[in-house]
């Protein structure tokens, strides 16, 4: 990951929190006995609102009662674990919540998947995943009931945006992330995925917009936390501290004209975070492409620039230190990371010496 984005507090948060009360004060509290009703809710009067209006209500819409008996049905199933099964629900859901801690690897922590709830109860993992992969939904969120409470996604967006408008995507740094000025947002991503872990569908520090390549076309549900072998680091989406990310490209042919992705090693660092990068690269195909757009137009235009400046008497080494700078500067912008480290590889190949030869101005 590029950057880090800043975490941004909004009236959203309150679904979180709404949720939050459901699962410990509520359903966690079934195997009491009592019976459920709005009551159940006396000590969040706005959530306790929200259920009477879409489970009493005549007026009350559809969504509204599947939310309503879903929270019901869920209770009922909870009603029968034992207090073992009960205490490994709660320390499921805090570890599933502490989304910093699970892109760490906390090895105190024990987050759970679908398949684990799978494993204690089976009707009960259904039903859990049928109404946590419905709660991020706008047919849900944007039920007036609901929507009074905790606000628009996209007011949260636009806040959001004002706060981090860097106009890059912090997942790949190459497409634009859409910035307060557009009509239209983009996607945010579940970034432990929805269809694999329950308890946090709702969890702002879960959700990180995301470009529709990184997202969609890339990332689907592949799991930042887990590959075949087991748990992993994953760089933390609203981290304090982001590690700057160090690029190297080598080309094994100065032909950029006939550059294809076997000619290209790409070396990433630093170090400290190797893991973290190994994680970033699978999970957005960073590697694949990193090397298309260094075979692209984009790729060429650059070139072209460092053969127009050097034709109007500026040493290619000289707007590759320029470019260092503006790239220390500022990273992302015009893929300043990748550009500046594309030189870099032409340089070593000897295309800048082959620039300065061809030109016909000689080098100072």
């Amino acid at each position: 990951m590029l950057s880090a984005y800043q975490y941004v507090p909004h009236a959203m948060e309150k679904m979180q929190a709404y949720i939050d009360f459901i699962f410990y004060q509520v359903w966690c509290m079934a195997p009491i006995g009592l019976e459920f009703s709005p009551d159940l809710f006396e000590a969040e009067p706005d959530l306790k609102e929200i259920m009477s209006c879409f489970g009493f209500s005549a007026k009350a819409p559809e969504r509204g009662r599947q939310f309503y008996n879903d929270i019901k049905g869920i209770y009922e199933l909870f009603a029968v674990l034992s207090p073992q099964q009960t205490d490994q629900m709660k320390q499921w859901c805090r570890a599933n919540n502490d989304i910093e801690k699970i892109c760490a690897n906390d090895p105190a922590l024990q987050i759970a998947r679908y398949a684990d709830l799978r494993a204690l109860h089976p009707d009960l993992s259904d039903q859990l995943a049928m109404f946590f992969k419905g709660l991020y939904s706008q047919q849900l969120l944007d039920l007036a009931a609901l929507r009074e409470k905790i606000g628009l996604i996209a007011d949260h967006y636009h806040a959001f945006m004002l706060v981090n408008g860097t106009g890059k995507c912090p997942f790949c740094g190459l497409i634009d992330i859409k910035g307060v000025n557009r009509s239209k947002r983009d996607a945010y991503d579940h970034y432990l995925p929805k269809a694999l872990y329950p308890f946090n569908t709702i969890n702002f520090r879960n959700l990180a917009p995301t470009c529709h390549d990184c997202n969609s076309t890339c990332k689907h549900s592949k799991d930042p936390a887990h590959n075949a072998t087991g748990r992993r680091k994953a760089f933390y989406p609203y981290a304090d501290i982001c590690h700057a990310i160090e690029i190297t490209i080598d080309l094994d042919s100065p032909d950029i004209d006939r550059l294809e992705p076997a000619n290209i090693q790409l070396t990433f660092g630093p170090s400290t975070v190797h893991e973290e990068i190994e994680t970033w690269r699978e999970v957005y195909g960073i590697d694949e492409r990193y090397k298309d757009k260094c075979c692209s137009s984009d790729a060429k235009d650059w070139l072209e620039q460092v053969r127009i400046l050097h034709d109007h008497g500026m040493e290619p080494e000289t707007l590759l230190t320029t470019l260092q700078q503006q790239t220390r500067n500022d990273p992302t912008a015009n893929s300043n990371f990748l550009k500046t480290a594309f030189l870099e590889g032409c340089k070593k190949i000897g295309v800048f010496d082959e620039i300065k030869k061809t030109s016909g101005i000689p080098s100072t």
